[in-house]
């Protein structure tokens, strides 16, 4: 077993790509704080309002979008902070764990996703195959990074750590493909089966610079290690590890989903209590959950009341439930404690999350009318891309088509295009379809990128 690092140096962790030049008279804020700023303000975070969460963007004001959704997951992750100094205070010291850095990267986690949610990302990646790929956590770190106009050239510059909590999954699109699980090309993109067009979950290879700054204060040891993945035969490869932050930011994220997720289905009459009892209620009670297997019988009652408090005291005993079950474990592969630390949950609390979740997948996500209209954005999305890819110095707005210029010089024209539209909403990819289109639909062009 490799030894722990009793401390590490805090200032490889607060450094940024370009310095902050000066300071500003009375600002006292941490490193952390200035980055959840930086985020709050930034034109990627402002368009998650208008981004599919899991129901489309328009169908009703009252579900939740993008934007909602990392709120949520955010409000989430310092509570689960709280949970874990209350319980762990020498390692929370030792890894001086900050409610304003896990606020921070669960606002951002979601930026990178394009419109349309997983069917923008399915399009964007069978567009993008020849050319790197496209996922939507590898689209986050090059927005933080490099596009996000905070700076000219270095994105939101955010501090070393931040970005590391934000990175999911620390290889390389190209490394992690396995050939068997792509598909051959229809011989129309309406022909698309999505199935055969998930990206695996990475990033880009194009980015590689930024990432080796990221890691530059590892040991090679723990670089190497961290960036080790699975391989399958009938799956893309898929890394093993993140660091403590971003274990985190995901276990906040899936909670969100899992549970505040559930409310709106069942807001909106998608799902039923005879489907809820079959599928969590009655499983649940033959587990041995603490405390949740003996109450969910009440909790479904609460769920699906007619008053609305009821149900939102239940969503809210459900998150307390997952929050509270979180516990710190040891990785002995790793040195550096920011790697060798994960919050994790424990064995039947996450059997029971994996049951919201899926859940949550197969009585709404894969609905028929939830999938029409993934479909559509699929659609909306591969054919902006072939337009802008036919003739981007005709239809690419003036500031992208001065970056397209550049990257063509290094022959990666594709990926400004893959920039320009993952970071459209949803309502503005469809009024530019129906505008490029649509006869008779005239031009509109409010707030072109």
């Amino acid at each position: 077993m490799d030894k722990p690092q009793t401390e590490f140096d805090q200032s490889a962790w607060h450094a940024r790509r370009l310095p902050r030049n000066q300071s500003r008279d009375g600002d006292h804020r941490n490193p952390y704080q200035r980055d959840k700023a930086r985020v709050l303000h930034s034109a990627a975070f402002r368009r998650l309002q208008a981004k599919t969460q899991v129901l489309g963007v328009g169908l009703s004001d009252f579900y939740r979008t993008r934007l909602t959704h990392s709120l949520e997951a955010a409000q989430i992750g310092t509570g689960i902070t709280a949970q874990l100094q209350g319980k762990y205070p020498h390692q929370t010291h030792l890894l001086q764990l900050d409610a304003n850095l896990i606020e921070t990267l669960c606002l951002a986690h979601d930026i990178g996703h394009p419109p349309f949610g997983h069917g923008g990302e399915i399009a964007l990646n069978y567009m993008m195959h020849d050319h790197g790929g496209f996922e939507g956590n590898a689209q986050t770190f090059r927005i933080i990074c490099l596009l996000e106009p905070y700076t000219q050239d270095h994105g939101m510059n955010l501090c070393r750590r931040c970005i590391l909590g934000l990175v999911k999954y620390p290889n390389f699109i190209d490394a992690l493909t396995n050939p068997a699980c792509v598909g051959t090309r229809p011989a129309s993109p309406r022909q698309l089966q999505a199935s055969h067009w998930h990206p695996p979950k990475g990033l880009y290879r194009c980015d590689a610079p930024l990432f080796d700054w990221l890691l530059s204060p590892l040991n090679a040891s723990d670089k190497a290690q961290f960036m080790h993945y699975q391989q399958a035969e009938d799956k893309h490869s898929k890394t093993r590890f993140k660091s403590f932050d971003c274990s985190i930011m995901e276990l906040a994220d899936d909670i969100a989903y899992g549970i505040h997720d559930l409310e709106d289905a069942i807001v909106m009459k998608m799902v039923s209590k005879q489907d809820f009892e079959g599928a969590i209620t009655s499983p649940l009670q033959s587990r041995s959950v603490p405390w949740l297997s003996a109450s969910i019988e009440a909790l479904t009652e609460r769920l699906f009341s007619d008053q609305h408090h009821e149900r939102k005291n239940a969503i809210g005993a459900l998150v307390n439930c997952f929050i509270t079950a979180i516990t710190i474990a040891e990785i002995p592969h790793f040195t550096h404690p920011l790697l060798r630390y994960q919050a994790v949950m424990p064995e039947e609390h996450g059997k029971a999350l994996g049951m919201f979740k899926d859940f949550v997948l197969q009585k709404v996500i894969k609905k028929p009318e939830v999938q029409l209209l993934e479909y559509k954005g699929q659609q909306i999305v591969m054919e902006l891309f072939e337009a802008f890819s036919a003739e981007p110095q005709r239809l690419l707005p003036e500031n992208t088509r001065i970056r397209w210029q550049r990257a063509e010089q290094q022959n990666n024209g594709y990926r400004v295009i893959a920039d320009y539209i993952s970071g459209m909403t949803d309502e503005f990819a469809s009024r530019l379809y129906a505008t490029l289109f649509t006869p008779k639909q005239t031009a509109h062009f409010d707030g072109l990128m």
